[in-house]
């Protein structure tokens, strides 16, 4: 426990530099609005990405509906921020959005992760399909396909920066932890994890729900950040645009995730000026990484400050 909490400090202060670093470039002129606005974006792609290698890299579940759990969250704040337009009422709109998006999550994935490979993964791409008709068609609540419009800004790259941190401390410590130990032997090997106890659907569900959660709070973060939402930015590419950036920065990597977010957002961002056949340059790009690197940027590693504090205590030695 005490080793633990050293190290989410050791973190926590690194957290802090990289933040002083973005503050100053800030608050100096030098981050552009297009750089502001890329950080804002790789900074919800680490939070959705986060969410879903918990579901796929942790537990060992293909799911591709990750973009209807967004949408939920995204919809539910952008709602409750446009009747109560104040940093309450986005704060609140993105509880309810996490809340709503959690049960929801609960109530599909009690049935549906008994499934497992293609068949889950249609499953979950069905239950995204059903939120994102659902929202098309509830025309009074939503607006249906023209979207939301106007919706108040409260989100800045500090406060998604915030969100980042969080999500990432409170993964890496579920996954050391007993619960995050018990999901992992899920992955490993299904038949011995029942036969040692353990509840397999319970910790497949949980780990399902907590990405359903983060990927709400991305969601609602997102639709302050734009001001404007429409069905269709939550449909089966935006899954698949979560899920690249898992599998290249590798599954089961938060590190790999962080990486590959970071590199493919920044990516985007020079291929701007290229227009039309910016697409298939970055599609390109992704192929020939994938190649050379078939189990992503890192694989399984994580960057470990145990394995720092230990070489450096042998050095010191």
């Amino acid at each position: 426990m005490k080793e633990r909490l050293k190290i989410n400090g050791i973190w926590l202060a690194i957290m802090v530099v990289i933040f002083a670093m973005l503050a100053i470039t800030y608050s100096t002129g030098l981050m552009s609005p297009v750089v502001e606005t890329t950080l804002v974006m790789i900074g919800i792609n680490i939070i959705l990405a986060a969410g879903l290698n918990l579901v796929i890299g942790i537990s060992g579940q293909f799911s591709l509906g990750h973009a209807g759990f967004m949408a939920i969250g995204a919809y539910t704040t952008a709602i409750m921020t446009i009747k109560m337009p104040s940093i309450v009422g986005f704060l609140i709109g993105l509880v309810l959005g996490c809340i709503l998006s959690g049960i929801v999550a609960l109530l599909v994935g009690i049935p549906t992760l008994r499934l497992s490979g293609d068949y889950l993964a249609i499953a979950t791409l069905g239950v995204s399909e059903i939120i994102r008709s659902l929202i098309m068609n509830m025309d009074q609540i939503t607006n249906g396909p023209a979207g939301l419009f106007g919706i108040p800004p409260f989100v800045t790259w500090s406060m998604v920066y915030l969100f980042v941190c969080i999500t990432l401390i409170l993964m890496t410590n579920y996954i050391h932890s007993a619960a995050g130990r018990a999901t992992l032997s899920v992955r490993e090997n299904l038949i011995a994890a029942e036969s040692m106890g353990v509840n397999v659907t319970k910790y497949k569900v949980v780990a399902f729900v907590i990405g359903a959660m983060t990927a709400a709070v991305a969601g609602g973060m997102y639709s302050s950040y734009v001001q404007t939402i429409v069905p269709g930015n939550f449909d089966f590419m935006k899954s698949i645009d979560i899920l690249i950036i898992v599998v290249f920065g590798g599954v089961g990597s938060m590190t790999g995730t962080v990486v590959a977010a970071v590199l493919l957002g920044v990516l985007n961002m020079y291929l701007q000026d290229f227009g039309a056949i910016r697409m298939i340059i970055y599609a390109f790009a992704l192929v020939i990484i994938m190649i050379f690197k078939p189990s992503g940027l890192l694989g399984t590693k994580e960057f470990s400050v145990k394995k720092l504090l230990s070489k450096g205590g042998k050095q010191h030695v």
